[in-house]
């Protein structure tokens, strides 16, 4: 298992990046829509004017920062490869199995939950571990940053609104820009209050509650204590209590990211590799099919961002439940 120390010491090369800048910013402002008070003032007071006091702005950050040299070691944690055979049918997440480097998505968001709780470091470092905790918890919503298959889809030719792209950067990007373009007038923001109206009053009030629960997790147990059926605010605790220990310990294995891992790698049986050969994806049937799913991941993961944070700097999720 990783130590929070190797985080900064190794250098590997990583997949695409998830979501594309407008997705990781429409999961930034869902998030800040559902804030609790102290949450709210730690996001704007570390976020500051740089990135407009916004979990928007500053999602992308991650992506970028993966591109210099300083910043190399932290490509892995952007997704985790599930050695699953989706299409066999076949689709689980594993953190024991598909992380065993100690390099993925799960060990970041543990790690980055224990350092924005770590009083004693400076505000430059918490604020880092808040601009990846908005990042991470964006990327495993994306159904190809939880599959190992053919590189996560970018070894797959795909074409989307007549260019030659691939199947990851297809779900990146390619259809999320068609689709802000036709529906939005090309606005994030107007993107993301629809997906907030929908949570509060619409189509997706009477499933959000659900979207926080960690119940559902199937994984086996960790060392310690088993996964099955804990919460958002047991996570916590146990990264509040590994934050009060060396820098050397164990990172905690926690069950409501793997949980949220293996809902979105689901899809990867059914819509993400079920299209035909040399069709474009971004029109037509597989377009439509897909971008419900992309729509309901964006808001999933802005709403468990903000549950998240607001477990951390409130002691509850706040949310409706």
């Amino acid at each position: 298992m990783l130590t929070t120390a190797i985080f900064c010491t190794c250098a590997l090369i990583g997949q695409a990046v998830a979501w594309g800048e407008l997705g990781h910013e429409t999961v930034g402002y869902v998030a800040m829509q559902f804030l609790a008070p102290k949450a709210l003032s730690f996001v704007q007071s570390s976020l500051g004017s740089t990135y407009n006091e916004s979990l928007g702005p500053a999602a992308p950050w991650a992506d970028t920062v993966r591109e210099e040299t300083a910043y190399a070691w932290s490509a892995p944690l952007h997704f985790i490869d599930a050695e699953d055979d989706p299409m066999d049918d076949s689709c689980s997440v594993s953190q024991k199995r598909d992380c065993a480097s100690g390099f993925c998505t799960l060990t970041a968001i543990s790690n980055y939950t224990k350092r924005i709780q770590e009083t004693s470091l400076s505000a430059t470092q918490r604020q880092e571990a808040l601009k990846f905790l908005d990042h991470f918890i964006g990327d495993i919503g994306q159904p190809l940053h939880v599959e190992a298959l053919e590189t996560g889809g970018n070894d797959i030719t795909a074409t989307c609104a007549g260019k030659k792209t691939n199947l990851h950067a297809t779900w990146d990007t390619g259809m999320i820009t068609q689709n802000i373009d036709a529906l939005y007038g090309g606005s994030v923001t107007t993107w993301a209050n629809t997906l907030v109206t929908r949570i509060k009053t619409g189509a997706y009030k009477s499933e959000a509650a659900s979207w926080i629960s960690c119940s559902s997790i199937t994984s086996t147990k960790s060392s310690k204590r088993g996964l099955i059926g804990t919460t958002i605010e047991d996570d916590i605790a146990l990264t509040r209590k590994n934050a009060r220990r060396s820098t050397q310990v164990t990172l905690p294995e926690l069950a409501c990211p793997l949980a949220w891992a293996q809902d979105s790698n689901s899809f990867d049986c059914s819509i993400v590799f079920s299209y035909t050969t040399g069709e474009d994806l971004c029109t037509g049937s597989y377009f439509n099919a897909a971008i419900p799913i992309i729509d309901t991941q964006i808001a999933k993961q802005g709403y468990r961002l903000a549950a998240w944070l607001n477990v951390i700097f409130d002691g509850a999720t706040n949310l409706p439940s």
